[in-house]
């Protein structure tokens, strides 16, 4: 029993850190291209979301080449110490890529349907643009960010093809829920890998159902009911 709680608490483990990572760089890159009027923005945000529809393991792959030993920056990472390939935190990197898209877009969205009169306000009244982001902007869209988290989380705690290209499968260390599964029934063991459906199933459905709870729609058909 005990080996179906160490890929979850992997999974969790994986999704948790990945999803603060997306959230950071997610929320000031969405708040960017909300504000910046030009061309190239469109063009900027179908670049960022390609991880949304680009193949994991070609995902995978593209980190592989990145971080790998062979790559500049893995060499340079491998001389001070840090090595990511087949490591949790390779994991990391590789679920936050593909859940970064989930936030950026949620976020973007928010942002957009905040008044810039208010921010506009704020300005006049003397605070500057950090303080007004913290305290106007990013108030007022929290909500659709929040979405967007919870979707992200759930997408990282699923990742499969880009965690297992540079991960790996090490039970114990990398092993995460999709992996274990998949191991499960190449070895034939269906009843592990049914327990293990089962478990990422009802907290997939949690968080998508609590998603739901948070969106705009929701929000406005509720009010109405009152």
């Amino acid at each position: 029993m005990t080996s179906l709680w160490i890929p979850l608490w992997l999974s969790l483990k994986v999704a948790a850190w990945a999803t603060l990572f997306a959230c950071v760089l997610g929320i000031g890159i969405a708040y960017a291209l909300s504000r910046w009027q030009s061309r190239w923005c469109d063009l900027l945000d179908s670049i960022l979301t390609l991880p949304m529809v680009l193949p994991p393991t070609v995902i995978g792959y593209y980190l592989l080449v990145l971080l790998g030993r062979r790559s500049a920056l893995g060499q340079w990472l491998s001389s001070i110490g840090i090595e990511l390939v087949f490591t949790w935190q390779g994991a990391v990197i590789a679920a936050t890529v593909v859940a970064f898209p989930m936030i950026l877009k949620a976020a973007r969205a928010a942002f957009e349907d905040v008044d810039t009169r208010l921010e506009n306000a704020a300005s006049v009244l003397g605070l500057r643009p950090l303080a007004i982001f913290f305290r106007v902007s990013l108030p007022l869209a929290a909500r659709g960010i929040m979405a967007g988290v919870l979707l992200a989380f759930a997408r990282a705690l699923g990742e499969f093809g880009a965690t297992l290209m540079i991960a790996g499968s090490i039970p114990g260390r990398t092993q995460t829920m999709s992996i274990a599964i998949y191991e499960a029934v190449q070895a034939g063991e269906d009843q592990q890998a049914l327990v293990l459906v089962a478990i990422i199933s009802i907290t997939c459905v949690l968080v998508l159902w609590s998603t739901s709870a948070l969106s705009p729609r929701h929000v406005r058909r509720k009010r109405g009911m009152q």
